[in-house]
């Protein structure tokens, strides 16, 4: 889907290219990526860099345009891995500006008719619209952190009373989000110092906006290695807790077999085909089933005295 506004805040859309536009695009179809190749001059190996899900972020100058890449956090339903990034490609010329992802994200949500309605001052520069979307991209990075945490507890009190490994391997899909997280925002961190230090950005940079934005990514970059730190020695210490509770399961079942051994052995033992003095008693029957009951007590009791029930 294209969507061109007049502005970076995207408060009024527009049908034609115009002079320092805005253009959003989200999950271009072949015809839509013909028209940027076409009617907007992108080339084609830059569209194919943003559209490639593994590409790193990076800026890259040519004489008439820049192009820098991002990668934004965006949710993943079908893969079972619930959190993912992407790349975010900004495209930039002297006559317009253009914004470029696979799918689409919160970052720039191509349904809302204005992804910075709150800002009530126009974006009329294109790199602080850019650091604006490096803060977006840091505020939901630390959103969807808290939801992995949030989600990491949840599986901690199933994994407490486990015995199989389904637990343990939700948690490893919580851990590679974290992994995903951390290798993203280091990269963007790199890319905001770039474009900080860059000498071939002309345009003023809003320096307070930059300095919130690499607030925002150190933020979120040191929290997702905090959780990181954390599920990783949660693996390790789960993964014994699980072997433990199988310890103690099959502990119980033997337990159980040996107190239902003394009834077997008794039974085995009157029931042989050989003089056992009580053959010829009518209260054999009774008097054998009350000691194997006796004795099974007794058996129980001592297990329990020694703590192993």
């Amino acid at each position: 889907m294209i969507k061109i506004f007049k502005t970076f805040g995207g408060y009024v859309e527009i049908d034609k290219l115009q002079k320092n536009c805005w253009i959003n695009t989200t999950n271009p179809t072949p015809d839509e990526i013909t028209k940027l190749t076409v009617d907007f001059g992108l080339p084609n190996d830059v569209i194919n860099d943003i559209l490639d899900q593994d590409e790193r972020p990076r800026i890259e100058f040519e004489d008439d345009w820049t192009l820098i890449i991002l990668r934004i956090p965006v949710e993943m339903k079908n893969n079972g891995v619930p959190f993912h990034t992407i790349p975010l490609g900004i495209f930039i010329t002297p006559e317009f500006t253009l914004t470029l992802c696979l799918q689409d994200n919160e970052v720039l949500p191509i349904g809302q008719p204005s992804p910075f309605r709150d800002q009530y001052k126009e974006i009329t520069d294109s790199i602080n619209f850019i650091l604006r979307l490096f803060l977006r991209s840091g505020n939901l990075y630390l959103r969807y952190l808290k939801q992995i945490n949030q989600m990491t507890s949840l599986i901690e009190q199933d994994l407490e009373k486990s015995i199989k490994n389904k637990e343990l391997n939700k948690l490893l899909k919580m851990e590679k989000c974290l992994v995903y997280f951390i290798t993203s925002i280091k990269a963007n961190e790199i890319v905001l110092a770039k474009l900080r230090n860059s000498k071939k950005i002309t345009s003023e940079i809003n320096e307070d906006l930059l300095e919130d934005a690499l607030i925002e990514n150190k933020q979120a970059l040191e929290m997702a290695q905090i959780y990181s730190d954390i599920q990783s020695g949660m693996m390790d210490a789960f993964a014994s807790v699980i072997s433990n509770n199988l310890n103690d399961v099959m502990k119980k079942l033997t337990l159980i077999s040996i107190i239902l051994m003394i009834p077997t052995l008794i039974a085995s033992i009157f029931g042989m085909n050989v003089p056992n003095l009580m053959e010829n008693s009518m209260y054999a029957m009774p008097i054998i089933i009350l000691g194997s009951l006796i004795l099974s007590f007794l058996g129980v009791m001592l297990f329990r005295k020694r703590q192993w029930f």
